[in-house]
């Protein structure tokens, strides 16, 4: 677990790097001076110089900056090298550059997990076919008899027995299993699953509340099965896993930014730091596949979280340069960094707060 995790954050790391490096690639391409591009955050263990651009090594590899000589906005510089100097839609490619690589990192973290295998429903219609199908489990209701007994999303259901009577999930099994715990809701089950290649015995009764209407063991199914493509197929395959997940990821940020205003924002559901890093371990136990899924995910929220117009995220930036080709000239940099400090002031609380919810997650 250590090494996945090592492994993830190492992951992270290059997100990060790639979304830097769509700034620098674009300033380098308008000819705007890029003056360091480092890895981590200082203090500083190695440095190269090529040209006008110094690379560094820093001691704390938690991310990645990027200097662009002039792209603190509102600051008036001469050198007309700098991005200031550059027409505002210009400045405006730089800072979407990032955004951008992120989105593309998405897609081909997605196509290479379907090259390699990718998790899919066996509901799928489109390219090539969905082999090696289990019943496996989507989700757990939180608090749920399925949940305190120890089952987790992407445990596949081998077989469910009670005192009566016994099923054997081979297969397109999901409606059968859930047709069985339903007919059998009076009684105990015991599910042997597989989780990692390890069989696991777990023993659980349906209770009323999980679900309205009825006893229920608070568990989501499908048949999943792995779909392999050739190399053309898979491009394409994940620029459409890609869209769709860029499409959900939006909504999903829109509607809880949307609770956040009104005061009634499901904490539960966001997940910081913390969970993203147990999530992407896991993910990268679970193999190629599942950690190139999760890579994709968070190369697609870093793209869109960054689009947010909160003063410190590019999304802010944006913001500014649109308003200052609205208004034809700058801002005062005065209201700019009180603007930048009240966003980074923003930031930091949210990221508290969703890291709080995290680690009460972990420890209830």
């Amino acid at each position: 677990m250590i090494l996945s995790l090592i492994i993830f954050i190492a992951l992270l790391v290059l997100l990060i790097l790639v979304h830097e490096a769509g700034h620098f690639g674009a300033a380098k391409l308008f000819g705007i001076r890029v003056d360091e591009f480092a890895v981590g955050f200082p203090p500083r263990l190695l440095t190269i110089r090529r040209g006008e651009t110094e690379y560094s090594i820093n001691l704390l590899l938690v991310g990645g900056y990027v200097k662009i000589r002039g792209e603190d906005l509102g600051t008036d510089v001469k050198d007309d090298r700098s991005m200031a100097a550059r027409s505002r839609p210009v400045q405006a490619v730089v800072v979407v550059a990032g955004v951008a690589v992120n989105l593309l990192f998405g897609w081909l973290a997605l196509s290479a997990g379907y090259m390699a295998g990718m998790p899919t429903s066996a509901e799928y219609q489109g390219f090539g076919t969905v082999e090696n199908i289990h019943t496996t489990i989507l989700a757990v209701v939180p608090g749920s008899p399925a949940a305190r007994a120890g089952l987790q999303p992407g445990d596949t259901i081998q077989s469910v027995t009670t005192d009566s009577a016994h099923i054997a999930a081979t297969g397109s099994a999901s409606a059968q299993v859930q047709e069985f715990i339903a007919a059998h809701q009076d009684e105990s089950f015991v599910f042997v699953l597989e989780r990692g290649g390890e069989e696991q015995n777990s023993v659980l009764r349906a209770e009323e509340g999980v679900i309205g209407g009825r006893k229920a063991i608070g568990i989501q199914m499908g048949d999943i099965g792995i779909l392999q493509l050739l190399p053309h197929l898979a491009l394409v395959e994940g620029a459409l896993a890609a869209k769709d997940m860029t499409v959900s990821t939006a909504t999903g940020l829109g509607m809880f930014f949307g609770q956040l205003l009104t005061g009634k924002a499901q904490w539960g559901d966001v997940a910081g730091p913390v969970g993203i890093a147990g999530l992407g371990a896991g993910a990268v136990q679970d193999g190629f596949a599942s950690a190139a899924l999760i890579v994709a995910l968070i190369s697609i929220n870093l793209a869109l979280i960054n689009l947010i117009p909160i003063p410190g995220l590019d999304g802010g930036r944006l913001l500014i340069i649109a308003t200052e080709g609205l208004l034809r000239r700058p801002i005062s940099p005065k209201i700019i960094n009180a603007f930048s400090i009240a966003g980074f002031a923003l930031i930091v609380v949210l990221m508290v707060v969703v890291t709080y919810h995290d680690i009460a997650r972990l420890v209830g």
